[in-house]
């Protein structure tokens, strides 16, 4: 049984893992990470001098074919917001429940690919009916900035840049949903919800719009920084790359509606 607190039904949160999982494969979290020896706890990445925060930079960098350290760190910023921690996004927005995303409490599993091949939690700790203030305290501030922060100091990277990256990958949880079957109405006013409670930044570095296109919903992320994910070995940009005008990534979003498409 999981360790919880509020008002949420145990059985109701023993499932939890399970029903994100089945929303998408980047919100499948690992509740247990017994018998692998093969984890990087987060808090090591928030150490800019750490052996762990090397091996993920160099993987990316291997992975995605990156040609410059500081390139490197804002492909990192973008995948790691976007996946690590937006199961606890999706929790908050979807079941009103905030899971324990503290870096002392994730860690992650390299791959050979661009990304990471696993996210799991020391101990599956979920707090129900819990503020908003809770989630950007735990992801925001304890997780995601620190991870900003040690990014910068190693690469150089610029910390606009880099922040962009975090902004991006909190909405995308928020986004990806709405496009999934999921209330549209709840997920924009969640999302809002927690942009005011953040006090970083964020609203500077892009915003989430809302498009209606054959009929369909969704809510779609434009972005102010660049990732500079195109200048890796695949040459391609992000669908909300801010090198692309608004005009036509909007265009490009009302095509992702009308096709039933699932982009980043």
């Amino acid at each position: 049984m999981l360790p919880i607190a509020g008002t949420e039904r145990p059985s109701d949160v023993t499932d939890l893992w399970g029903r994100l999982a089945d929303i998408g494969d980047r919100f499948a979290l690992q509740p247990d990470l017994s018998g692998a020896d093969d984890w990087i706890a987060c808090e090591r990445l928030h150490d800019p001098h750490s052996a762990e925060l090397a091996a993920v930079l160099e993987a990316e960098r291997v992975a995605s074919g990156q040609v410059s350290d500081h390139a490197t760190a804002l492909t990192v910023m973008a995948v790691y917001a976007g996946t690590v921690t937006s199961a606890a996004m999706l929790a908050w927005a979807l079941e009103d429940v905030v899971i324990d995303m503290r870096a002392s409490n994730v860690a992650v599993r390299l791959s050979d690919h661009h990304g990471f091949e696993g996210y799991g939690l020391r101990q599956p700790t979920v707090v129900a009916g819990a503020s908003v203030d809770l989630l950007v305290e735990q992801v925001v501030h304890g997780h995601l900035v620190p991870l900003v922060d040690a990014l910068q100091e190693r690469t150089r990277a610029g910390r606009r840049q880099l922040m962009g990256g975090a902004a991006h990958g909190c909405a995308a949880a928020f986004c990806l949903a709405s496009r999934m079957g999921h209330d549209v109405d709840l997920l924009e006013e969640r999302y809002h919800r927690f942009l005011a409670a953040t006090d970083v930044g964020f609203e500077k570095l892009g915003r989430v719009v809302r498009l209606r296109e054959d009929g369909r919903d969704g809510l779609f992320y434009l972005r102010n920084t660049c990732c500079l994910y195109y200048t890796s070995a695949e040459e391609s940009k992000c669908s909300s790359c801010c090198l692309d005008p608004v005009a036509d990534r909007i265009a490009n979003y009302r095509t992702v509606l009308r096709e039933g498409q699932r982009p980043h």
